[in-house]
C-alpha cells in the first residue's frame, strides 16, 4: 500500500487553530454557550469557503477534499484541547470545554481528542495529498471510517446517556453533521475502485485448495479471533464490542476458514480502525488520573491490562495487513466448468 505524500496547503491551513483558538478564548462573549455555538459553526463554514476558494480544482476530482480540510482543522483544535487538559498548554480552548462540550474535559473525552489529533490528522493530510496527486487513498479511507465512525458512536452515548446528559450544551449539535458528513463520504470511499492486485487465476486456485492448516498464519488467526470473542464477552459492558466487534470476530474467522470471501480485506481495514481508536481511547482512560479512583486500574496490574489491551487491538490490524498483502485467497474463485472451458478455447 502506497502512503501517499501529505498535502502541505492543508497542513498550513489547519495550523491557523492554533491562534484562532488563542483569540477566541480570550473572547468575553464566548462564556455564554449560544454564542460558542454561533462562532464555532462561523468559523468552521468561514473555514469550508477559504478552502474552496483555495483548492477549487482539488475540491472538483474530489469534494472529500474539502471535508479532509475541515476535519484537519478540527483535528488541530481537538489536540489542543488534550494538551490544555492535561496541562500542557493553557489559555487556548477553556471557553470551549466549559460552555461547549464538557464530555472533553473527561478522561475518555481527553483520550478522543489525542487520537483525533494525530491520527485523524496523519490520515486527512495523507488522503488530501492523494488527491493532490489524483492516486489512491481507499484503504486509508476506510480505516479511517472505522475509526471515526467508534469514535463519533462512543462520543454521542457518552454524552445522552451519561453523567454529562444534563450538561448538554447548542455546540453539541455540531456533532450532526460529523455524524452524517463521514456517511456520505464512507459512501464514497466504498464506492471508489480496489487497488488492482497481480493474483492470476493460477494463484487464485492454488491459494483456495489450500486447507486451514496449511496455512499456519491464517490459523493463527482464527485462534486469535476465537480468543478476541471470549474476551469480548468477558468485557460485555463494552457494548459497542457486544454488538459490532464480537459478530465480526466470528464472521472473520468463517472467511479465513473459507475461501472466497471477498468482503474481508475492506472490512478489517474498517474494523482495524475502530478497534484501534477505541482501544487507545479505552486504555489510556483506564490509567488517567481524572478517572474516578474505583473505575481506574490500579498500578499493580498495568503491565497484564496493557499487555492483554495491546495484543486486542493488535490482532485486527494484522488481520487486515494479511487482507492487503495476500488477498488471493479472499478473490471470487474463477468459473469451471464449461463456462471456462468455453472461454479458453476463445
Amino acid at each position: 500500500m502506497d502512503v501517499p505524500p501529505l498535502a502541505g496547503k492543508i497542513a498550513a491551513l489547519s495550523l491557523s487553530a492554533l491562534p484562532v483558538s488563542y483569540a477566541l478564548n480570550h473572547v468575553s462573549a464566548l462564556s455564554h454557550p449560544l454564542w460558542v455555538a454561533l462562532m464555532s459553526a462561523l468559523i468552521l463554514g468561514l473555514l469550508f469557503v477559504a478552502v474552496y476558494s483555495l483548492s477549487h480544482g482539488e475540491i472538483s476530482y474530489d469534494p472529500l477534499y474539502a471535508v479532509f480540510a475541515v476535519f484537519a482543522f478540527t483535528s488541530v483544535v481537538d489536540l489542543i484541547i488534550a494538551l490544555q487538559e492535561d496541562g500542557y498548554v493553557v489559555g487556548f480552548m477553556d471557553f470551549y470545554t466549559k460552555e461547549g462540550e464538557p464530555y472533553l474535559r473527561t478522561a475518555h473525552g481527553v483520550f478522543i481528542c489525542y487520537w483525533d489529533g494525530t491520527v485523524h490528522y496523519l490520515l486527512y493530510l495523507a488522503m488530501a495529498g492523494a488527491i493532490c496527486r489524483r492516486k489512491r487513498y481507499r484503504n486509508f479511507g476506510l480505516y479511517w471510517l472505522g475509526s471515526f465512525g467508534m469514535s463519533i458512536l462512543v462520543f454521542l452515548t457518552g454524552n445522552i446517556l451519561g453523567k454529562y446528559s444534563s450538561e448538554i450544551r447548542p455546540a453539541f449539535f455540531l456533532t450532526i453533521p460529523y455524524l452524517l458528513v463521514p456517511c456520505w463520504a464512507g459512501v464514497r470511499v466504498f464506492s471508489q475502485p480496489r487497488a488492482p492486485t497481480c493474483c492470476t487465476a493460477n494463484t487464485v486456485q492454488e491459494e483456495q485448495r489450500k486447507g486451514l492448516l496449511q496455512r499456519p498464519a491464517d490459523l493463527a488467526l482464527v485462534i486469535y479471533l476465537i480468543l478476541a470473542g471470549f474476551f469480548t464477552l468477558f468485557r460485555g459492558l463494552m457494548l459497542m464490542y457486544m454488538f459490532y466487534v464480537l459478530p465480526f470476530c466470528g464472521l472473520a474467522a468463517y472467511a479465513l476458514t473459507f475461501p472466497g470471501c471477498s468482503w474481508l480485506p475492506d472490512w478489517a481495514l474498517v474494523f482495524a480502525g475502530a478497534i484501534g481508536q477505541a482501544q487507545f481511547s479505552h486504555m489510556g482512560a483506564s490509567m488517567h488520573l481524572r478517572t474516578p479512583f474505583t473505575y481506574r486500574v490500579p498500578e499493580d496490574t498495568w503491565g497484564c491490562f496493557f499487555v492483554c489491551n495491546l495484543l486486542y487491538a493488535l490482532g485486527p490490524h494484522l488481520l487486515a495487513y494479511r487482507c492487503l498483502q495476500w488477498p488471493a485467497f479472499f478473490h471470487q474463485p474463477p468459473p469451471s466448468g464449461p463456462i471456462a472451458l468455453h472461454k479458453k478455447q476463445h
